[in-house]
């Protein structure tokens, strides 16, 4: 017989989900308001207020899309892409392939600039796709690779586009709020993101920020947005100011007050600090994970703090180990992705998930684990290495 679901009290350290807030859980359980009662309207301009704190701009057009990240992803392409044009794509792993899916169901063309699953986004290879396709008008890439722990120039890379006279779209799934992220400052053109990584907010919206260039390149299309739910011209007509709201969608009430809730404690803890908090536990992480001889698949300088990619040690069954840290201890890692999937673990140190409890509990449990599948590593090593950088920091 079919009853009410009751999760177990899970420990996310994968590539997302990651642990949401219990002020968030709180904040979602409050009484559903409608979703055009003037105190909605009230929340939703300051939800915007929030993002912008978050993404460091002052873009009118910044907002929360009613899905996921990948609906944040598709609101950029549909709107600013046409058929016909040329779209440079950097793809580093796999969220810079479904960037190329976006632009080719736009009717465009994508150049793609692609390189090793592990590194960065070559800046010289962008520049030499724009010298041999002067015609692109977009430069799409991920600032913060999911599928691989890496963190890409974006501050060069919209420079490089803007200089080209060509606008960006960059994803910010896995870096708002975990890492510097300076959509005014770099001239990011359009940048979405997601709720339930560094926001550690529930899955299922999407913050999308777009520039006064970017809109005006929405309001000269001269084909429709082939999605009417996505069509920012219409979005911009219920989240806009200084006008008077018009029903475009119901809103996700309560979602949104979750968002809310998680932006404020964001921005209550501060950008610069919760950089650097998410550094200070990835340094542990890691100082741990060395100790026991297991090695990084991405170079230091590359490495996202939110999100570790870790290999494999060798004669270690991948799914095995996964499965066992989520029987045993229930806690959750991620597997790898494309080119990667078996070969790398993905830790991830995620918002509310980033913290020192986290990081011992899960070296305890990989020493653990490990043991059990007669892995080759040193332990007992790791707990002493994370404590000594965190009292030392």
């Amino acid at each position: 017989m079919t009853s009410s679901f009751f999760p177990p009290l899970r420990t996310l350290m994968g590539p997302g989900p990651s642990d949401v807030s219990p002020r968030v859980l709180s904040a979602l359980s409050r009484p559903t308001i409608g979703h055009l009662d003037p105190l909605f309207v009230d929340l939703m301009d300051q939800i915007k207020e929030l993002l912008q704190y978050a993404f460091q701009t002052g873009n009118e057009l910044t907002l929360p899309i009613s899905a996921p990240g990948s609906a944040g992803m598709e609101a950029c392409f549909v709107n600013l892409v046409s058929p016909g044009d040329t779209v440079i794509v950097c793809q580093n792993g796999v969220f810079g392939g479904r960037m190329k899916e976006n632009v080719e169901r736009c009717g465009a063309t994508a150049v793609m600039v692609e390189d090793n699953w592990g590194d960065p986004v070559s800046i010289d290879k962008v520049t030499a796709a724009f010298d041999q396709h002067p015609d692109a008008s977009i430069l799409a890439f991920v600032h913060a690779e999911t599928s691989t722990g890496v963190r890409s120039d974006a501050a060069q890379l919209c420079a490089l586009a803007s200089a080209r006279g060509a606008l960006s779209i960059v994803d910010a799934v896995t870096s708002l709020g975990g890492i510097e992220l300076l959509v005014d400052t770099w001239g990011a053109d359009a940048v979405y993101s997601g709720s339930q990584k560094c926001l550690s907010c529930i899955p299922g919206i999407s913050p999308v920020t777009f520039s006064s260039k970017a809109v005006e390149r929405i309001s000269n299309r001269k084909h429709k947005v082939q999605s009417w739910f996505l069509d920012m011209q219409l979005i911009m007509g219920y989240w806009g100011e200084n006008t008077k709201r018009a029903y475009h969608h119901t809103a996700p009430v309560n979602d949104l007050y979750a968002l809310h809730e998680a932006l404020l404690m964001l921005r209550e803890e501060g950008l610069e600090a919760a950089h650097q908090r998410h550094k200070r536990n990835h340094d542990a992480l890691v100082a741990g994970l060395e100790a026991m001889r297991l090695s990084k698949a991405v170079a230091a300088q590359h490495r996202l703090p939110q999100l570790n990619l870790e290999n494999i040690p060798a004669a270690v069954e991948d799914a095995a180990v996964r499965s066992a840290l989520l029987a045993e201890f229930d806690l959750e890692i991620g597997a790898g992705l494309g080119a990667l999937a078996g070969k790398t673990w993905r830790i991830g140190l995620m918002g509310f998930a980033s913290n020192e409890r986290n990081v011992l509990y899960c070296l305890n449990a990989l020493e653990a684990v490990l043991a059990d599948q007669g892995a080759d590593f040193s332990a007992g090593v790791a707990i002493p290495a994370a404590r000594k950088l965190f009292t030392e920091k």
